[in-house]
């Protein structure tokens, strides 16, 4: 029987040149030789596979051991190829490293170890991990002499040796001399122990061999393709309503005046605001708050959130005509009269901090110390805005507090409510109410629609055909909260084909991205059982122009072949789409061919064993 041992490394500090490493008077003198060397039958020589030397021993009178070692460390990197080769090929395999020489055993550890890990883990070679030398100064003496120092910090700690060793899964051995002492006794008990498990090893797997039943292999199943990903794009909640406020005067309701000059301030949306705020909406839903006197004074200290404003209700007379041909016959326009100073100074920074969210509160901070240039009155200011949102004061503003208070969830409470609802739509028979400003902003279809020359605009009621009002329910969600959950894949469809009906791309990605998360998680039985036509679904989706998951579909039906293979509607697939399938198809064909071969070579075995017996 035989063995073969391959050596990596240099017992050497760095400093010779290559030529000198694999010199055969320095091999002679490594550790392997000075173990394998009264065994050696002849002296090193160089193999055809560089970077190796190459000698034979014999061991325990009758095993013949093939040493091939390498102690350049700059060929191993180069000749990356060849040392995978003979690892794989090893039996054994010791890896060396000088103490002194801390340099190469960073190099070895940080870029040398990771690409041998994983080689070493597949081909289960056991690993000698041994290194070589003395340190003069092992755990930092108190001695402050230059020599002691420098000694120290070039030497590698056997605390870092020891770590290597666990990476590799390796037995680590510490040998401060090459003498007969430490070589015979130490590295050399070690090499004989592993070389026994390795013949008894090779003998068991020698008598296996007998049983022709082993030496067959079945054939390598890869792993299938993986599914191509749906990206989705970031949400534009907060850019949509501050789009809202910047160009949506077309359809706002509530307009804001100075108390002292009655100069007009700006306009807002009725709908945003009571969502938002609970002070805009005692404001203007509540009849008593509108007539409650203002109890303090706006110039002493903090005044109480009923005294920042007043509200009245004013027929839209003065407004320009574009803005007044697009409202209702009936609509009217509330009055906000701003009574604090700083609140008129900036109240377009609030508005705008309070339609993206009310949770930037960073960005307001900023915008307010640039305009007012004054930190008391910024301070005031926040506080104001504060009571004005309805935020609790002895609640820190911290990340996890703002939590609550996201843009998207600013609108929730709007969702299918009738409150300071200006359309409602029909839905097979269901009635559905919405707000018109937050359709605009979220959806351009409908901004179109309702700001154009048709009949949606000037009526109060709107009819949908064609869409369900489940369906069309959670397509009004997605506007209010920006977010989707359909309940199954065919909901996910229906509110895909809604949002590709009203161009919202965003909802139609996460439908997209519900439909593949549902299919993924169902089990092989329960897809081959499933009324669920996948084949279907790719019609849908290709005729909805769903890109993404067209294609997601396509690698589904690919990987799982043999369930759809099977199904009738499997043959609906266009000749383009099956040639693709049976591209990407799992298991391939060459695999299920291989299968078929090893099973029948096994069958014919066994007969021929039994009959045999």
């Amino acid at each position: 029987m035989s063995l073969q041992i391959v050596g990596l490394g240099s017992e050497c500090a760095s400093g010779a040149s290559s030529e000198e490493l694999m010199s055969q008077g320095q091999l002679q003198g490594a550790l392997l030789w000075s173990y394998l060397g009264p065994g050696a039958e002849g002296a090193p020589e160089s193999t055809l596979h560089p970077p190796f030397m190459e000698y034979n021993a014999r061991v325990f009178n009758d095993v013949t051991v093939t040493v091939r070692d390498c102690p350049d460390w700059e060929l191993l990197d180069s000749e990356w190829t060849a040392v995978r080769k003979a690892v794989e090929k090893a039996d054994i395999l010791v890896v060396k490293f000088c103490v002194s020489d801390k340099q190469t055993f960073s190099w070895l550890r940080g870029v040398f170890g990771p690409r041998l890990r994983p080689l070493v883990r597949h081909c289960g070679v056991p690993v000698v991990l041994v290194a070589v030398g003395a340190r003069l100064n092992d755990e930092a003496p108190p001695c402050s002499c230059p020599l002691c120092v420098s000694d120290w910090r070039h030497c590698v700690p056997h605390c870092e040796g020891l770590a290597l060793s666990r990476e590799l899964g390796a037995t680590y051995l510490e040998l401060p001399s090459l003498n007969h002492v430490f070589v015979g006794r130490y590295f050399g008990s070690v090499l004989e122990y592993f070389m026994i498990q390795c013949l008894k090893h090779k003998d068991r797997h020698e008598k296996r061999r007998g049983n022709k039943l082993h030496d067959l292999r079945p054939p390598h199943l890869e792993q299938p393709a993986r599914l191509p990903p749906i990206r989705v794009e970031e949400s534009s909640f907060c850019q949509d309503l501050q789009w809202l406020l910047e160009r949506g005067v077309q359809f706002a309701d509530v307009a804001f005046f100075s108390s002292d000059s009655g100069q007009e301030l700006g306009w807002g949306h009725a709908a945003v605001l009571c969502a938002a705020s609970p002070y805009f909406r005692s404001l203007l839903l509540g009849p008593k708050t509108r007539e409650r006197p203002q109890s303090r004074c706006v110039c002493r200290g903090d005044p109480a959130p009923h005294s920042l404003m007043s509200c009245e209700a004013a027929i839209v007379e003065d407004t320009p005509p574009r803005q007044t041909d697009a409202l209702l016959s009936s609509a009217r326009l509330s009055r906000l009269v701003v009574k604090d100073p700083l609140l008129c100074m900036c109240l377009w920074e609030t508005l705008m901090f309070i339609y993206r969210g009310a949770w930037e509160w960073e960005h307001l901070q900023e915008a307010l110390e640039e305009k007012l240039k004054n930190p008391l009155a910024v301070a005031q200011l926040l506080e104001r805005i504060r009571s004005l949102l309805g935020r609790d004061r002895s609640v820190r503003d911290t990340p996890s507090a703002r939590a609550a208070q996201l843009g998207p969830q600013t609108l929730v409470n709007l969702f299918n409510s009738p409150l300071y609802s200006d359309v409602i739509f029909m839905v097979q028979g269901s009635v559905l109410p919405a707000h018109r400003a937050v359709l605009v902003a979220r959806c351009d279809v409908m901004a179109a629609m309702f700001s154009g020359k048709y009949a949606e605009a000037r009526s109060r009621v709107v009819p949908i055909h064609g869409v369900s009002s489940d369906t069309f329910l959670s397509f009004l969600e997605y506007l209010y909260t920006d977010s989707c959950c359909p309940a199954s894949v065919l909901q996910a469809m229906a509110v895909l084909v809604c949002a590709e009906m009203y161009q919202v791309k965003r909802l139609q990605h996460l439908c997209e991205v519900c439909v593949c998360a549902y299919l993924q998680s169902m089990p092989s039985r329960e897809l081959a059982s499933t009324g669920i036509s996948v084949v279907r679904l790719l019609r849908r989706a290709k005729c909805h122009n769903a890109e993404q998951l067209y294609v997601w579909l396509l690698h589904f039906i690919a990987n799982n072949y043999l369930i759809f293979s099977h199904k009738p509607d499997f043959l609906e697939l266009s000749e383009e789409e099956r040639d693709t399938v049976e591209r990407l198809r799992w298991p391939s064909r060459g695999y299920l061919q291989e299968l078929s071969e090893y099973q029948q070579k096994r069958r014919k075995l066994r007969k021929s064993r039994c009959a045999v017996m």
